[in-house]
């Protein structure tokens, strides 16, 4: 499967979820559904969820992060974020 465009996640941007993605509570954090690919993706962490949710409330992802997370953690977050990105559970706004 070949995609059209990549997604590029930039952290300094302000990012979104997805208004196509359910987001369903799990005990080891959530299952994100997106309605218009139908990917399922396991969010590994209630913190991730967290930050995922509320991304949106801040100017940067890099904001959220900084605001949301452990600053021994920051590194692996922003990599799930961009991660999230490409499976397009989250988008630019």
């Amino acid at each position: 499967m070949t995609l059209s465009t990549a997604v590029i996640f930039d952290p300094t941007a302000p990012w979104q979820l997805n208004e196509q993605v359910s987001l369903r509570d799990e005990s080891f954090g959530a299952l994100a559904y997106h309605h218009g690919t139908r990917r399922l993706v396991f969010l590994k962490s209630r913190e991730l969820v967290d930050v995922v949710r509320r991304i949106g409330e801040f100017e940067s992802a890099d904001a959220a992060v900084a605001a949301l997370v452990p600053a021994d953690q920051r590194g692996r977050y922003l990599s799930a974020l961009t991660s999230l990105a490409r499976s397009e559970i989250l988008r630019g706004r």
